[in-house]
């Protein structure tokens, strides 16, 4: 099969072609032929050597795929070979087929394309898990998103609107701005040229927001506490900002916050296939209503991969960035 390697650790030219043998799924597993494989930073990280996959995970990059299954025993989920399905993968979706375990796979939504399916389990997994379970985002509360016009930013913004959540999020310019409130963000805020602690505040009544979805850190985390209401969660995702921040402990006791955060890649299956059931129950069916829609930026063929992470690194993308077999 054709696939993208990661040569060495580099910049986006380090992706390269390459030809590798078909995987063989393991017990738990199915073989997917991939029809499209979406694009995510923690790719980007992988590609610059600070990401490694996981032990036993596939060296080739890419989290999630949609396409179909030809080959293992999907049968303990309800799903058959033949099926049409998008899959959360710990590495290896840069590639014409690809293995996944089982309870990681979804059926593709109905009325949704190949490459739109393949834009949902890395983003809608990570929101799931972390805005509404381990965020707790509860009914009446607010939400604040920090990257909103990244993958997982837009998602965030259309699942919490779509559950009737007053959503705020930050992106870096004004017609950034404008496109995540084109798609249901309460109010969007220009971090280049305004106050994010500020803006909520205001926005807010002086109260603050109940959680915020963190993918900076760094400097950040001592903003991100002026910016919760009492009681409000902060979720750490990623850290663009850097890896240290200023962290005052009288205000988490004296104001009730919780501080917490999660990686996905090296969770075990169990937990991904109990997410999994979650968005099956929950946000499936949004999906095939037509009320959320990923967000999708630009296709690349398989062979553009590099062009496509030069897209990614960038910055200039709203949504996802989408691999695409030929």
């Amino acid at each position: 099969m054709q696939a993208i390697e990661i040569t060495q650790p580099g910049g986006p030219e380090v992706l390269q072609l390459t030809q590798r043998p078909k995987p063989v799924p393991g017990p738990g597993e199915v073989l997917i032929e991939v029809h499209a494989a979406g694009i995510n930073r923690p790719d980007v990280f992988q590609r610059q050597g600070s990401y490694p996959p996981p032990a036993g995970a596939s060296d080739l990059p890419g989290l999630e795929v949609a396409g179909t299954i030809v080959g293992g025993d999907p049968s303990p989920t309800g799903l058959k070979q033949g099926d049409s399905v998008c899959a959360l993968l710990a590495g290896g979706g840069y590639a014409q087929y690809c293995v996944a375990p089982a309870v990681q796979c979804l059926p593709a939504p109905k009325g949704l394309s190949m490459v739109e399916a393949a834009a949902l389990p890395e983003t809608y997994f990570t929101v799931w898990s972390n805005v509404f379970d381990r965020g707790r985002l509860n009914a009446g509360e607010t939400l604040l998103v920090h990257g909103g016009a990244s993958g997982i930013g837009t998602t965030a913004i259309m699942l919490a609107r779509a559950f009737g959540h007053t959503v705020y999020a930050t992106a870096g310019s004004d017609e950034r701005v404008r496109a995540i409130e084109a798609m249901g963000c309460t109010h969007g805020i220009n971090y280049h040229t305004q106050d994010f602690v500020a803006e909520t505040k205001a926005l807010t009544q002086g109260l603050g927001v109940d959680v915020i979805l963190d993918m900076v850190a760094g400097k950040y985390l001592e903003r991100n506490i002026q910016a919760l209401a009492d009681d409000g969660r902060l979720v750490v995702i990623a850290l663009l900002g850097g890896s240290k921040g200023t962290l005052y402990c009288n205000d988490i006791m004296r104001r009730r916050l919780t501080v917490t955060g999660s990686t996905l890649r090296s969770r075990p299956p169990a937990f991904k296939g109990h997410v999994a059931l979650a968005l099956h129950q929950h946000v499936w069916p949004l999906l095939e209503a037509g009320t959320i829609r990923p967000r999708i930026h630009a296709t690349f063929p398989l062979a553009d991969a590099a062009k496509a992470h030069a897209m990614m690194d960038s910055g200039e993308q709203i949504g996802k960035i989408v691999l695409t077999m030929e």
